[in-house]
């Protein structure tokens, strides 16, 4: 990635100097650390506290300038709370200074679940028991701290709307999902299997909204930094551009929906992108997030099937980009065999709940 294409090297060290003094004065050092379709990732090091520099990537899908602005506005609120997250130095919404709004936070030192082609890699010795199984308990205690911060003295009071959330999800991301042959021409929308079923499922079968709180969105290893060594830390959530105000119990079903259900504990979830094996099951997960939020967690299975469904609706995207060369070929059959399968396991839920009962 030529960093030059995302940064004016020179306004960004004159705006540094006004606005983020305490990074220091030195050289200004960058390096490319990430690039995805949301966020372009760069390291910034002035000889004082190493920091991090987002910023929408040249090619962003919409609305991406304003998701970041509003992840920072949600960073600079979770300062005192006990949400592990980067601590953000200042956020720049004028794109005349690099080529697009940016923020600058703290750099976090750890490590991130690695997603491939066959699951999502953690290293040694978090790759196996009893360490795999604190990992999850570690990022079910951090979604429970989310949940638990009054979002109204955090200054996020019009941050979302609460109200009706859990009965506008089917009908958002459907429609982001029918938006995606306007947005790439020339890939045409293909027949996804279990979507009208568990579109209907979902609409027939909503239960009553938890007390609102703050949703992170997208929740899970490769969004998270944990600390090196034992014991198992989280040391901060990343990526909060889908952040909202709605019901957080949307949070934990999608953290949980790749592990073991114990009513039918041999079955792996087809959509799993992690080997639960040596992980505590939907349940026991479950039981720890309600232990720290006083929240019930009775109606999981309409959570995991919401997450499921809403992640089905959006990386549907990826699937286009590639269909039409804006991404690998790898990349679209990584997600052309991701989506069915999410709403397949979507379908198997909804199956299970039918014969062996609502997850207890």
């Amino acid at each position: 990635m030529d960093l030059d294409s995302l940064v004016d090297r020179a306004r960004l060290a004159q705006w540094l100097d006004a606005h983020v003094p305490e990074l220091g004065s030195g050289p200004l050092e960058l390096a490319f650390l990430h690039g995805g379709t949301s966020n372009a990732t760069i390291g910034v090091d002035r000889g004082g506290p190493l920091a991090i520099l987002r910023r929408t990537p040249l090619d962003a899908p919409p609305g991406s300038a304003r998701s970041m602005l509003r992840e920072a506005r949600l960073l600079g609120a979770l300062a005192g709370t006990a949400v592990p997250h980067p601590h953000l130095y200042a956020v720049c919404e004028d794109a005349g200074v690099i080529g697009a709004p940016f923020t600058i936070t703290a750099k976090v030192e750890g490590w991130a679940g690695q997603l491939t082609a066959t699951g999502c890699d953690y290293p040694p010795p978090f790759d196996r028991a009893p360490h795999r199984g604190e990992v999850m308990f570690a990022m079910a205690d951090a979604i429970a701290a989310l949940a638990s911060v009054d979002w109204r003295a955090a200054g996020l009071e019009d941050f979302g709307r609460p109200e009706g959330f859990l009965e506008r999800q089917v009908g958002r991301w459907r429609s982001q999902l029918a938006s995606y042959p306007r947005e790439y021409p020339g890939w045409t929308a293909r027949d996804l299997p279990w979507l009208e079923e568990v579109s209907a499922w979902l609409d027939a079968n909503r239960p009553p909204m938890s007390l609102p709180g703050i949703v992170h969105g997208d929740i899970g290893a490769p969004n998270c930094l944990f600390g090196h060594g034992l014991p198992t830390r989280l040391a901060a959530i990343l990526d909060w551009e889908l952040c909202t105000i709605g019901d957080p119990l949307l949070d934990l079903g999608l953290l949980v929906y790749s592990l073991h259900d114990e009513r039918d504990p041999l079955r792996r979830p087809v959509s799993a992108y992690f080997d639960p094996a040596g992980m505590p099951t939907r349940q026991a997960v479950a039981r720890r997030y309600s232990e720290r939020t006083g929240r019930d967690t009775g109606g999981l299975d309409y959570y995991m099937t919401l997450a499921q469904f809403k992640l089905a609706c959006i990386v549907e995207y990826k699937v286009a980009r590639a269909a039409i060369g804006l991404e690998s070929k790898e990349v679209g059959a990584i997600f052309e065999s991701l989506v069915p399968r999410l709403l397949e396991e979507c379908k198997a839920i909804i199956d299970l709940q039918a014969s062996a009962g609502a997850l207890a």
